[in-house]
């Protein structure tokens, strides 16, 4: 007999799916961390919020899954947005596309962030779905 027993089956950690009122907050979260955070961070952190939570919850629940994906789909566009206007910059339409483009982003995902608390699915306007 070995000094070890061996357990005929290990225990499985599989992940619990979220409730109904878990799945609208953390899909507002998702959205309002975004928000909070372009303006303060000149649109370099806004993405940080949406993917620590799609990384995390995307399995957990469809309604999470669809609002931090699209909340990080707001973000890619957003990120390229601001690429383009900071090139834009050499000939100074840049200042005012910049600026722009953190209002819009913010907007929709205010928008977003009050969709999700309502329990509403949706998809930001003029944002292809890159992650799903």
């Amino acid at each position: 007999m070995s000094e070890h027993p061996q357990h005929p089956n290990p225990p499985q950690y599989a992940q619990q799916a979220l409730g109904p009122s878990e799945e609208r907050n953390l899909g507002m979260l998702a959205h309002l961390v975004p928000a909070i955070l372009l303006p303060l961070s000149a649109g370099t952190l806004g993405f940080v919020g949406s993917l620590v939570i799609y990384l995390i919850y995307k399995d957990r629940g469809p309604f999470v899954r669809q609002h931090a994906a699209n909340s990080l789909n707001v973000q890619i566009i957003t990120a390229i947005l601001l690429i383009v206007s900071s090139v834009l910059m050499l000939v100074l339409v840049g200042f005012l596309t910049y600026p722009l483009v953190i209002v819009a982003a913010t907007v929709i995902h205010v928008v977003g962030a009050i969709k999700a608390n309502n329990g509403e699915w949706w998809t930001p306007p003029l944002t292809p779905q890159l992650v799903r």
